[in-house]
């Protein structure tokens, strides 16, 4: 069965799976201690560090193995806003940050600092000048991941580490998606990451705090890893996330060249074979195994299943798929459709033909989740004035575009839709189906119950 959310978690690869196993024999005793089983595991982790200090390209007394990439990020920036809480208590992240970054910032704006949040464009890129823009006096950091987990997009990690340091604030960079493709290059000065991303085994992170940074650690600590990451070490977790780092590295260059044929095969036959799809995410500063579109009229969920049932495991940012029922904030920040949102992300050693299943799978999937979504409740169509109304009240992802669709025609060119919903998706995705069908969106208002949208037909 095909397995195309690496982005999620990458198969535990090989050369990781034989150093779990090899050191747990050696690696189960206390690092701390003077006897033979202790030096055995001491020089286990100590050779494990060096491993992955020079993937990152750091000292290996600035790296620190956390319990998670999560654990990471939440310990990073803690530690950064108490070293420089004599600046200020500002934080500065961009808008497609993954959750543990954001979640981190809501937990600083409760305990009264400041957070701002750098905006992307459509293809989810932040500006670098939109950072030096909002460096403040009182600016204690700034955040930016290496590339976006659910597009697949590069930032700019240099030129944005170039303002900050001009300005003498630090920049942590979140490199979890990206670490296995490579070292993350520019002047950072705080850097986590995840090894089961690039697969090594789940329960291992990294945090990188160079020297010279101010970092105070928070909660309780003791003497290990330099009181970053209290407890005991995981000595065969950590050595096989050093070694199946060392493993995809050794391979990147090559393995890079051959996803990205794929993923831009992905990228330039979809919207061929599937009617009304958007493709997202930059074309070309992209991560090469990641590839991400939407669909219309699809409710994002029942794709997923279907592409199950035909073999494919793939990721989804669709408020249909989510506890939510809110569209994820990555596609929110970018402006782009939510709904029928698939990712693919292909694990190292992908071979051509589960891609070419896979695009040959897709039309008939996406086609089965239309035609059970083409005769949906009847919508209640009424006109006030000159504006054909669509109450779609109730209705969830992707029901209040089909029902817009339907009604689009009954108007004259020149004339309004007015569509009442009540789903948060519905803000993304009515003007994101305005520009795909080049209709005229003209934007929202309040209405008694959810929120009024409104279309004016053009073509």
């Amino acid at each position: 069965m095909p397995y195309f959310d690496a982005a999620s978690s990458a198969p535990l690869h090989p050369v990781a799976r034989q150093a779990l196993q090899a050191s747990l024999d050696e690696g189960w005793a206390d690092p701390a201690r003077l006897y033979r089983e202790g030096r055995r595991a001491r020089v286990l982790l100590d050779a494990a560090r060096e491993a992955a200090a020079e993937a990152v390209g750091c000292r290996p007394d600035e790296l620190t193995f956390t319990s998670s990439g999560t654990r990471a990020v939440h310990t990073g920036l803690a530690g950064a806003l108490a070293g420089r809480r004599r600046v200020g208590r500002h934080l500065i992240v961009s808008a497609v940050e993954h959750s543990s970054v954001l979640h981190s910032a809501e937990l600083l704006e409760a305990s009264g600092g400041s957070v701002t949040q750098v905006a992307v464009d459509r293809a989810g890129l932040v500006d670098p000048a939109a950072y030096g823009d909002a460096l403040r006096a009182d600016t204690a950091l700034a955040c930016l991941q290496s590339a976006n987990h659910e597009v697949g997009t590069e930032q700019p990690v240099g030129a944005v580490a170039e303002v900050c340091r001009e300005a003498g604030v630090p920049l942590l960079v979140d490199a979890a998606q990206s670490l296995g493709w490579g070292p993350v290059d520019g002047g950072w000065s705080l850097l986590t990451a995840s090894a089961h991303k690039w697969g090594g085994p789940s329960g291992v992170g990294l945090l990188v705090v160079r020297k010279g940074v101010r970092f105070s650690a928070q909660g309780p600590v003791d003497e290990r890893e330099s009181g970053r990451a209290p407890g005991f070490e995981n000595i065969p977790a950590i050595v096989a996330a050093a070694a199946s780092l060392r493993a995809v590295r050794a391979e990147a260059a090559e393995e890079a060249v051959r996803l990205r044929e794929l993923t831009d095969r992905i990228r330039t036959r979809v919207p061929r074979l599937v009617p009304d799809v958007e493709v997202v995410g930059d074309p070309v500063r992209r991560l090469p195994g990641v590839v991400t579109f939407s669909c219309l009229y699809v409710d994002g969920e029942a794709l997923l299943h279907e592409l199950d049932r035909e073999g494919f495991s793939v990721s989804s940012g669709s408020s249909c798929t989510s506890s939510t029922l809110t569209p994820s904030h990555v596609l929110r920040a970018m402006g782009v459709l939510s709904e029928g949102n698939v990712r693919v992300s292909l694990p190292l050693g992908t071979v051509e033909e589960d891609v070419e299943r896979f695009l040959a799978v897709l039309p008939r999937a996406v086609a089965a989740v239309r035609e059970k979504l083409g005769a949906p409740v009847a919508s209640q169509v009424a006109r006030e004035e000159d504006v054909l109304v669509v109450d779609s009240l109730g209705k969830r992802c992707p029901i209040p575009v089909i029902e817009l669709a339907k009604v689009i025609g009954d108007v004259p060119v020149g004339g309004l839709v007015r569509v009442l919903s009540d789903d948060e998706a519905a803000r993304l995705d009515i003007p994101a189906w305005c520009e795909m069908r080049s209709q005229e969106y003209l934007g929202e208002e309040p209405a008694d119950q959810g929120t009024s949208y409104l279309i004016r037909r053009v073509t």
